[in-house]
């Protein structure tokens, strides 16, 4: 998949058919050529029985759920204690005399007073400094709140698919192309920065730090929905700051790699994703090159990696192989 492909899905478009074999580079076509000769072979289905019998990790999982836990704690130790060290929201806020704000909000703010503001305008570098690096995303999986209760909703839903009782449905993502659009304009227009009113990272961030208030209500409904309707529907479908976060790390070094060579194709990764189109490439005949960098919408969640036995998919480093 090329970058340019990976830059569309993220902004809606949906996954095209498999490519041509002409498409292929030359050692991704013979690995593919290789895994054709063995289609339908005994050994695979015993490879992929194996791999689905053996006990997942949840190293990553355990490291992304300390790092939401111990961020969103700081901000509240820190304001409950009045020592200072952090002050505000994930929002904005300032950390040791450091200002950092968040994208998506700065830019809201600046659309509703249509001036560029100089603190915002620093703390935004620092943020965007920081995610470049680590990778867009990554925010959504390591310090978002919601992302922790949306991942236990998750369970809850598939719980009652498994039973029977919900269907998992699912919703165009270009919905949160048209929701960012909707919001910057709302913004510009009204001048009021209406997404963050409504946005649950904000609302649950600054009900842990200042008390609860009748916002959650609305969180609370969101994850209502996601429980009994549509999976993941806020983080994968919906919000704009996803959307700003994955614009950013579009060239990140840091990055989720793929490598076609030892991989089953048997979906498993893609069933435990958050943002499955990203994971196209590790469909049987989709990977264009033998060694893939997943798109810019990745969350660098990890999930994948602890799934997958034959390390197919890992971290890593832009360049970091040349350095060494």
């Amino acid at each position: 998949m090329s970058m340019l492909s990976s830059i569309a899905q993220m902004f809606g478009r949906e996954p095209g058919r498999k490519p041509h074999d002409s498409l292929y580079a030359p050692q991704a076509r013979v690995i593919h050529e290789a895994k054709r000769d063995i289609k339908g072979k005994k050994e695979r289905v015993a490879a992929i029985k194996a791999e689905r019998d053996r006990k997942m990790s949840y190293k990553w999982r355990n490291r992304r759920w300390a790092s939401i836990i111990i961020v969103n704690a700081l901000f509240v130790i820190s304001f409950s204690l009045d020592i200072q060290l952090i002050e505000g929201s994930l929002s904005a806020s300032r950390v040791m005399g450091f200002h950092f704000a968040d994208l998506n909000a700065a830019l809201q703010v600046m659309l509703a007073f249509k001036e560029i503001l100089i603190n915002l305008v620093i703390g935004t570098v620092t943020v965007l400094i920081l995610w470049w690096v680590l990778g867009g995303r990554t925010f959504c999986s390591w310090v978002c709140p919601y992302h922790l209760l949306s991942e236990f909703a998750e369970k809850i839903h598939l719980r009652l698919v498994e039973m029977k009782l919900v269907r998992d449905l699912t919703m165009h993502r270009g919905v949160r192309t048209v929701l960012y659009v909707i919001f910057a304009g709302l913004a510009f227009g009204t001048g009021y920065t209406v997404f963050e009113a409504i946005s649950p990272v904000g609302i649950l961030s600054r009900a842990l730090i200042y008390g609860p208030g009748l916002a959650l209500i609305w969180v609370f409904a969101l994850l209502a929905y996601e429980v009994f309707v549509t999976r993941r529907a806020w983080c994968r479908y919906m919000c704009p700051i996803g959307l700003t976060y994955g614009m950013v790390g579009i060239t990140s070094p840091v990055y989720v790699k793929y490598d076609l060579k030892d991989c089953l194709h048997e979906g498993d990764c893609r069933q435990v994703c958050m943002v499955p189109h990203v994971l196209e490439p590790t469909k049987k005949g989709f990977a264009l090159k033998d060694i893939t960098a997943l798109g810019p919408d990745c969350t660098r969640c990890g999930m994948c990696v602890d799934i997958c036995p034959t390390n197919s998919l890992n971290f890593d480093i832009k360049g970091l192989n040349k350095l060494l």
